[in-house]
This record gives C-alpha cells, structure tokens and sequence, in this order.
C-alpha cells in the first residue's frame, strides 16, 4: 500500500508550539493535507504520552483517531545542543527509555526535552529499546548535527553504525545530502517539524512509503530497507528554507563564503553571519555533483496549496479568500497531497479559477523561481510572469506529477 507520512511533530506541550496542537485537530488535519501516518512527536511528556495511550490501539507501536495513524516518535536535545529523532516501536520501550534518562532531564518542561547526554548515549539508549535514531534536520546552523559535527562519527561516537536515517531538514534536499560520502547508506526523510496542526505547516515535507501497512513495523522495514520502501521524498525547495545561504542574522544580508570568511563572520551592521546549509554542505563534501545510490527515491519540490494559491491571487495564505479557494478544492479532490503531486492538470484546470491552475502547474513543472533563504528568514517564491497571468492550456490524459516523480 502507498502511505503518505509526516514522522516529525510537536505536541501542544513544545515550547513555541500551538495550543491546537492535540491529537484529535492533529488526525483530522492530517486527512485534508493526505498523509495517513503521522509522528506523534513529544511521546517523551508525561502528558502527551497518556493522550496517546488512550488512542486506538492497532498495535504495540501504532495508534489511531479519526482514521489517521500514529506511531511513537520524539525529538530531544543532547548537551551539544545537537536534536536527534527517535522512532519507538512500542509504549514499553519508551516508558523503558523514560527511566534511563529521567535523572538526566525534566521530561515534563518541554515535550522536546534537553537531555545532559552526548549523542553517542543518547543512541546506545535507543538501541538498547529498540528504537531507531538518527539526526534530526541534520544541516541547520543552530541545532543540528553537521552545526556542530564534521560527521556521524564525531555525533554518535561508536554507535554511528546504528543511526539508520538523516531528516534533510527545510534548507536541504537529497541532492544536498548525496554529495556526502557517509550519507550514502542512510535512509533520508523529509518532515515537517510542524509546530501547528494545520496543513500550512503540518507535513509540508513528508515521505511516501510502499509498505505492506501503515504501521511502526512497517516503517521501520522501509527506513531500513529490509521490506518495503520509500518511494518519494516531498519537501520544499531547500532555496526557499530559513538557512539555506550565509547571511546576517540581524539584517539579512546574504554573503558568499569567502565574503564572510574575509569579515570574519561579521556582517557591516554589526550582526552575525550565519553559515548557511549550502556552505556547509561545500565544506563537507566528497562530491562535486550528487551521487544518488540506486536505492535513493525522487525528491519533490512542493510548497503547501494554500501558499500557492496566495502566490496566484497575490495576497497571503492566511485571507479568507485563499481558504475559500483552498477548500472548494480539497472538496473536489480529498485532499492536498492529490492535488500536488497525483491529479493531472487537466483534472484541476477544470476545478479551479485561470490563475491559481497556472499557478500550481508552474509548481508541477519546476518553474518556479526561488530567492534563498538565509539568517533565519525564509526564501521567497516567485512565480514567473507568464505563469502567474494566463492560463496553461493542459493535454487530455496529461500525466500527473507523480509519473514523472517515479513512477509508483
């Protein structure tokens, strides 16, 4: 079966995270955006964890509500300030994790705990229960572990061999990542790190799997590519993400490397330039094009519906004019994952107003242009002229985009 999944949340108890953050918004949210499987996230708070249990049981390590399934996942902070990602294959072993790093944490602070532990034990912890591991948005500038590592070796210490997957993060794509050597073996996952419900945010990247059934076993067959696979990473331009070039944290202003290695990473303002996941990407490099093992899926480049929809009306996502437009839409069609990345454009020519079709297709087809983010401000999206003011003329029986994304 195809399997639409989102394996990194938040819950309402993360710091700067959204109140509507609960598991019944969550699982119906989740239906109108088209992922089927979503992270818990957070499974480490007292609070959230006795939510969770009071979900339908499927399994030891899968829940449901509403339709959705969920699977046990956290992220947590080692003393490094390096977040790494957990996937739990059952309530005993988290509960079981819970007791061997309760003197090293407050878990009911922050659903995102900071845990006084290097990366290498936070893993040997993991394996201990069986629980999977592996860097969380591995490339960002503040939090990640390529911010304050050279490798997976110097994170994990001796246990870099049992970390399966690396989340590439909103600043990166798989065509980032495979132009280093180490990462070669590792499953790579597009997530959200949604810190609200809505499909604005909540898997705005996520993973297509071809699993057998949408639950943890499953998922973790697929990462590990024993059974079962991921067929499609979905994710934003990595241009458009927060850190992708170097720039000032305080003003903006984008530098190449050289420029700020010559001002010592200090901008004209006075602020700090922050090395941006292109850069650091250069700097780690074994490769000067990406090398794509065979079993590597396609990448995607999305942004969410309503955001392209804004674009095409100019105006922002969050008017009523552009959720009007955004639910007659997932009316007609289910959901926003059919719409993006399956429906033809014919299909949606015929359901949508001549800007917003143009738009999307200018999506589908790549044509997009993207001004990079970088020191905490996100990239901006254009749509090209033409696109943005007539209408495509679509050919019945058009393939849809997911025949051009692999064929699945």
């Amino acid at each position: 079966m195809i399997v639409n999944a989102d394996l990194h949340i938040h819950s309402r108890f993360s710091m700067a995270v959204s109140q509507k953050m609960t598991l019944s918004v969550l699982s119906k949210e989740a239906a109108k955006k088209g992922v089927a499987l979503v992270g818990t996230g957070d499974c480490l708070h007292p609070v959230w964890l006795k939510e969770i249990k009071e979900m339908q049981k499927i399994d030891d390590g899968t829940f449901e509500l509403n339709k959705t399934r969920f699977i046990l996942t956290t992220e947590v902070e080692d003393r490094n300030r390096v977040h790494h990602l957990i996937f739990f294959p059952s309530v005993s072993s988290v509960e079981e994790f819970i007791e061997k790093i309760k003197d090293k944490t407050k878990l009911e602070i922050d659903g995102r705990p900071k845990l006084w532990l290097s990366g290498e034990e936070i893993a040997e912890y993991a394996k201990d229960v069986d629980a999977l591991i592996g860097p969380s948005h591995a490339f960002t500038p503040w939090t990640a572990m390529y911010a304050y590592h050279d490798s997976l070796k110097g994170c994990y210490g001796d246990l870099a061999d049992y970390v399966s997957f690396a989340e590439l993060g909103l600043s990166a794509d798989s065509d980032y990542a495979d132009r280093i050597k180490e990462l070669k073996r590792l499953t790579f996952l597009t997530n959200s790190d949604a810190h609200s419900p809505y499909p604005l945010r909540l898997a705005r990247e996520f993973n297509r799997f071809e699993i057998e059934e949408a639950n943890f076993e499953s998922i973790k067959n697929a990462i590990l590519r024993k059974k079962g696979k991921i067929i499609l990473n979905v994710g934003l331009p990595p241009q458009e993400g927060k850190y992708n070039e170097s720039a000032c944290i305080k003003c903006y202003r984008h530098y190449t490397m050289i420029e700020a290695v010559m001002k010592k990473w200090r901008c004209t303002c006075g602020g700090t330039i922050k090395k941006g996941v292109k850069d650091r990407v250069e700097e780690l490099s074994d490769y000067p094009e990406p090398n794509h093992p065979d079993y590597r899926p396609k990448y995607l480049h999305l942004i969410p519906l309503a955001e392209i929809i804004a674009k095409a009306l100019d105006t922002t996502p969050l008017t009523k004019t552009v959720f009007a437009e955004w639910n007659n839409l997932i009316k007609k069609f289910g959901n926003e994952v059919r719409i993006l990345v399956d429906a033809g454009m014919d299909e949606i020519a015929a359901s949508t107003n001549e800007k917003i079709a143009g738009a999307i297709q200018a999506f589908k087809g790549n044509k997009v242009i993207v001004h990079p983010g970088g020191g905490g401000r996100y990239g901006r999206v254009e749509l090209p002229g033409d696109e943005a003011k007539q209408v495509h003329k679509t050919v019945k029986g058009q393939k849809s985009l997911f025949d051009f994304a692999g064929g699945m």
